[in-house]
């Protein structure tokens, strides 16, 4: 009874973000609220105290991960905010962009950026840093809702063929299953599907479009805080890799150093402005992750991850991989992808490589089906879930081509 009813709040949830439009009411509020129901409901179930405490334990472990989210959350969009704000992503960007190209020639180009610069720092970054691109163009809202779905899709490619890319990856590289070669291999699909898709929405794309004229007023202070920025990001992969320090750690030394090098040369009143500006801009996207991971965090307790772990390891890998990859569509893949790794699947390399992609590119799927996704719906207002879902045949076939290569490049190498 009580999992049926923390069933129907998760389908709830869903409906509510489907129907945001219709209802008028923020997605953000009412996935916080049933989010929280969801673990009044657990708690109040619970019943001895002997059993009050294990959920307590576990939902600490639930707010542990989301406030780490959160934190890194808060650091990149403030690096980005200001960034944006001071015009500096604009001019990075009119120094690598022509001032004039083709709509085609924009979609590649931005597709290829995107993948790339997910692939060295995090999707959130990335998805974050693209998004400010489109701002340098001037684009109507039907491209830019199509450019918005073209980056969503082309981070969450770019994050699978290294560690530092996507957490999935590094999941299962730390577990032995890949080494750092055979996830260079995942290049190269993930590259094709991403053209492929850029290919696909460029059909009925014509014109030309021209950046805007962009002021160079910018002060030394501003170069020296993107410096830090790209250094944060640098420092984030190296120190990961080589002492295994935590990822927001590193962006909130690198966010304290940024205010630190702020105050002595801007007004109080400036730093104030710059901080209410991120506030109004990104609370929504916070409350949204919130209210999402509590969630997911709720259907793990319940066991329904597990379950899907149970019903993978009884199919072929290579449908199964398939298959839980549009499934992290729905649910997030990091406890996806660790409810499969505890049941230790006996799998060949391709089926390996397959996995990594599928749950790293599936949930480009649906707009919440990744954090890319969710960041980009509260940041370009046209992009909506029910806006997402016209794009989803392209999108599928994007996965299906990137899959299919993965799993021949695997054969291949391990026939």
């Amino acid at each position: 009874m009580l999992h049926t009813f923390l069933l129907i709040l998760a389908v709830l949830a869903l409906l509510s973000i489907i129907f945001e439009e219709v209802t008028h009411i923020n997605k953000a509020k009412t996935t916080l609220f049933l989010g929280c129901i969801s673990w009044i409901a657990l708690f109040m179930a619970a019943g001895d105290s002997g059993h009050q405490q294990l959920m307590q334990q576990r939902l600490s472990e639930n707010l542990l991960e989301i406030a780490t989210l959160w934190l890194f959350l808060m650091s990149t969009m403030t690096f980005v905010a200001y960034l944006n704000a001071k015009g500096m992503i604009q001019i990075i960007v009119s120094k690598l962009f022509p001032h004039q190209l083709s709509v085609r020639v924009l979609m590649i180009l931005v597709a290829l950026f995107s993948l790339c610069l997910s692939a060295i720092c995090d999707n959130v970054t990335a998805t974050l840093v693209s998004l400010g691109l489109l701002t340098t163009f001037q684009l109507d809202s039907h491209l830019k809702r199509r450019m918005a779905v073209l980056i969503i899709f082309a981070v969450n490619s770019g994050g699978v063929s290294l560690i530092t890319g996507d957490v999935t990856t590094l999941m299962i590289f730390l577990d032995g299953h890949v080494h750092m070669a055979d996830l260079l291999l995942l290049i190269l699909p993930a590259s094709l599907a991403v053209i492929l898709l850029a290919i696909l929405f460029s059909f009925n794309a014509k014109g030309t479009v021209t950046a805007q004229a962009v002021p160079q007023d910018y002060e030394t202070v501003d170069l020296l805080i993107a410096l830090i920025f790209i250094s944060t990001i640098m420092l984030t992969m190296a120190l990961n890799i080589l002492f295994g320090i935590p990822p927001v750690l590193t962006f909130l030394t690198g966010l304290s150093v940024m205010f630190l090098v702020g105050k002595t040369v801007h007004t109080d009143k400036e730093e104030i402005r710059i901080l209410e500006y991120i506030r109004q801009v990104e609370y929504d996207t916070l409350l949204f992750f919130l209210g999402i991971l509590l969630l997911v965090g709720m259907l793990k307790e319940i066991g329904v991850l597990d379950e899907l772990a149970q019903v993978y390891a009884a199919h072929n890998p290579d449908i199964a991989n398939f298959v839980t990859g549009m499934a992290s569509a729905l649910l997030d893949n990091v406890p996806l992808t660790a409810a499969l790794l505890k049941a230790d699947p006996q799998l060949q390399l391709s089926g390996w490589l397959g996995l990594t992609y599928a749950v790293g590119v599936g949930g480009s799927l649906l707009v919440i089906g990744s954090a890319a996704g969710i960041i980009a719906m509260s940041k370009v207002k046209e992009l909506t879930f029910v806006a997402y879902l016209k794009y989803v045949p392209a999108l599928l076939l994007s996965y299906c081509c990137g899959y299919g290569l993965t799993l021949m490049l695997g054969h291949y190498l391990n026939p």
